[in-house]
């Protein structure tokens, strides 16, 4: 019997430190390394400031936490009969002029030979194929929750139980052909009810960009009205978000508090995209319902970045975190296109598109904020092949100096078809040749990976001269050292940090089945009509497949660097809404979802351009 009992106490401890070695992901950096270096533990918030909730236990695909505490059943709430406590009295009108014509987008491809469209073809259904198999054991195992355990077939719901994956993908069930399945679900959609939630805390922009944009995104293709009434419906919901003296936001949000009536004030602290990511939807929503009111709160946080963005710590951006409640936007030391503001940059192209161009004010401060952005964020990595490329990190300015941190985010990835879109939208054709190189960067990083797919989060070594930018191997092998003769064997440290050439540090190793390097990808083919794009995303696709794909769906994976990754029990809602769609519109005729004809929300739904009358 004791021999039994210490079997068991072995048994136990061994299985702790195989729980802890899986969750550490050996050769993790610690977490405070990981914070200090701009890691996605969306370190930026005071878990002490009294307006926020209590810290969550989540962070969402954007690097801001998630709250998942679950309240008792409440009532269900007509927000479209809940009275606002500070009406606004003088609202801004959504344009009425005649849209003007705006510069082609996409490359003007020719015909295609009988081989590249087998192999297209060929391709996009194996996409295809995957994307049904998702769906199919989505609606077996977790229909109506927020998203499917693709490991345990198990479901969770950390985005309100509003069946974030079901309105997530419904446009991209409608863009691949499975009109059948997605008119099954209009009727299951009309059963969500956004008066109600399991969250104490709503999480306001990633309910905009998920459910408002894939509702909208869904009307948009199918013509569907059903779907346009439910848009409406958690448009009038959101709405009560901005219900506030200033008519700022609430980044995390009481819902049933504000239905009670109770007094709401503006978060204190903000992040820059959760501040700057509504006029796309709110925008596309005032138009297809005739009512102004959504595009006049967004247009009001318009006017006051505009007003601010020259005054900054570092004029023509707005800093990662922003004091909200007193409207300063101008305080924060921290500056980057990537996690936690990207969205509020990659929104001022496409909502002058939008618009039809007859808003200027978008395309002046795009041209302002990348002025700034090309000058302090960009930088050139040291790669053993001497590849010109660019990557894009933090910007720290404080007392009048300037640094950049050469931090490489898989999010940052969108940056390479922003900068594209833009060059071509506005004719800048700088900036769709940076868009270029930061892409590769991306695609590079994919390339080197042991496993095939580019990590979470990294650093790479940053060129003094980017224009004598040549591969130096005993100085990488010292930067990744930190300088000094602690280690007796640097190359022994770099082996067993898994590092390939060129990286200096791995500070997440996971992937969560991101779509930004796709996205780019996708858009850089669009417009440059060069088939080794498509190359490029088919070695993305088969290295990820063959990574992630389980008995119900995709999973995450732990550790990147590893020969074969270990899996983690997770399926974002945006893996089927934006990763497969991207994807699948590489492979496709390139007028499907023509970048002439649309604009995509930050998860990847697509919204019409405004365009003159013939």
């Amino acid at each position: 019997m004791a021999l039994l009992k210490r079997f068991g106490v072995y048994t136990f401890i061994a299985a702790c430190f195989l729980y802890l070695f899986c969750s550490l992901g050996f050769p993790y950096q610690s977490r405070e390394n990981n914070s200090k270096n701009g890691g996605k533990a969306a370190s930026h918030y005071d878990p002490n400031e009294p307006q926020q909730p209590e810290r969550p236990t989540r962070p969402d695909k954007h690097g801001r936490p998630q709250s998942h505490e679950q309240p008792p059943e409440q009532e269900s709430i007509n927000w479209a009969n809940v009275a606002m406590k500070h009406p606004v009295e003088s609202m801004i009108a959504l344009p009425t002029g005649e849209p003007s014509p705006l510069p082609p987008i996409q490359h003007r491809f020719d015909d295609e030979d009988a081989t590249s469209k087998h192999i297209r073809e060929t391709r996009q259904e194996e996409v295809k194929k995957q994307f049904l198999k998702c769906w199919k054991s989505y609606r077996e195992k977790a229909w109506m929750n927020d998203e499917l355990k693709p490991i345990s077939g198990g479901s969770t719901n950390p985005f309100g139980g509003w069946a974030a994956t079901l309105i997530d993908a419904l446009d991209t069930l409608w863009i691949m052909g499975f009109e059948d399945e997605f008119k099954l679900a209009i009727g299951d959609i009309e059963k969500v009810d956004f008066g109600r939630t399991t969250l104490e805390y709503v999480n306001v922009f990633e309910t905009n960009i998920r459910h408002l944009g894939g509702l909208l995104a869904a009307y948009e293709l199918s013509g569907e009205k059903r779907l346009l009434v439910k848009a409406k419906e958690i448009g009038e919901m959101l709405y009560h978000a901005f219900d506030t003296a200033d008519h700022m936001p609430i980044s995390r949000w009481n819902m049933r508090n504000a239905a009670a009536g109770t007094p709401q004030t503006t978060n204190v602290h903000m992040l820059l995209a959760e501040l700057g990511s509504f006029t796309l939807e709110f925008t596309r929503l005032s138009q297809l319902t005739s009512d102004s009111k959504w595009y006049d709160v967004a247009n009001r946080i318009t006017w006051l970045m505009e007003q601010q963005q020259m005054d900054t710590m570092l004029p023509g951006m707005w800093p990662i975190v922003l004091d909200a409640k007193p409207m300063d936007l101008t305080q924060g030391t921290e500056f980057t296109l990537a996690s936690m503001a990207d969205s509020a940059y990659e929104y001022l192209p496409k909502t002058y598109a939008l618009l039809g161009g007859i808003e200027p004010v978008y395309k002046d401060m795009y041209e302002k904020a990348m002025m700034t952005a090309i000058k302090h964020t960009l930088y050139r990595p040291m790669t053993p092949e001497n590849a010109d490329m660019l990557g894009t990190g933090i910007v720290h300015s404080a007392e009048g100096k300037v640094t950049l941190d050469s931090e490489l985010q898989h999010l940052s990835c969108y940056t390479g078809g922003m900068f594209a879109l833009g060059g071509m939208l506005f004719q800048q054709p700088e900036h769709v040749y940076i868009g270029r190189k930061l892409t590769d960067t991306c695609v590079w990083a994919y390339k080197t990976s042991r496993s095939g797919i580019m990590p979470e989060v990294s650093h790479l070594y940053k060129c003094k001269n980017p224009v004598q930018c040549k591969w130096d191997e005993p100085l990488w092998t010292e930067a990744v050292s930190g300088g000094g003769d602690a280690e007796k064997d640097p190359l022994e440290n770099i082996a067993n940090l898994r590092l390939p050439k060129g990286f200096t540090a791995i500070d997440d190793r996971r992937y969560i089945l991101r779509p930004e390097a796709i996205e780019s990808v996708f858009v850089m083919y669009r417009i440059t009509g060069e088939q080794r794009w498509q190359a490029a995303a088919w070695d993305m696709w088969t290295a990820i497949q063959s990574a992630t794909d389980t008995e119900w769906g995709n999973s995450a994976l732990m550790d990147v660097s590893a020969a074969k990754p270990p899996r983690t029990d997770s399926m974002e809602s945006f893996w089927m809404a934006e990763t497969l769609k991207y994807f699948y519109l590489v492979f496709s005729t390139p007028d499907t979802i023509s970048l002439d004809d649309y604009v995509f929300n930050t998860e990847a739904h697509p919204l019409k351009i405004m365009k003159p009358k013939l």
